[in-house]
């Protein structure tokens, strides 16, 4: 629980502090290490297995959010549209999280 808030908190000083450029593709990353880097260019839903089953993040009209997860808490799912790079939503409990990651800044 204390992990989880500090991860929570850490991610609304970074979103918070530092606005992120124009994303370009989404890192996805399973049990910490990196499943797939997607171009933001196409609407898609990918799957991503973790310890607890399949979650599902979505990708559309240059966003991404985690769609479906069998987190018990669905934190990550409420989390809804990521936009800027820079943004993250983390499921711990299945160990998957996406990033929005672009080079340059916002006009």
């Amino acid at each position: 629980m204390v992990l989880l808030l500090g991860v929570l908190c850490i991610t609304w000083t970074t979103v918070t502090l530092w606005q992120g450029g124009v994303a370009d593709k989404a890192i996805i990353r399973s049990s910490g290490k990196i499943f797939s880097e997607v171009p933001l260019s196409r609407n898609q839903i990918i799957s991503v297995p973790g310890p607890l089953g399949i979650s599902r993040i979505a990708i559309h009209n240059r966003q991404v959010r985690i769609a479906a997860d069998p987190s018990p808490r669905q934190y990550c799912v409420h989390q809804g549209w990521l936009k800027q790079a820079g943004e993250i939503a983390i499921c711990l409990p299945n160990q998957v999280s996406v990033e929005m990651s672009g080079r340059g800044k916002r006009l």
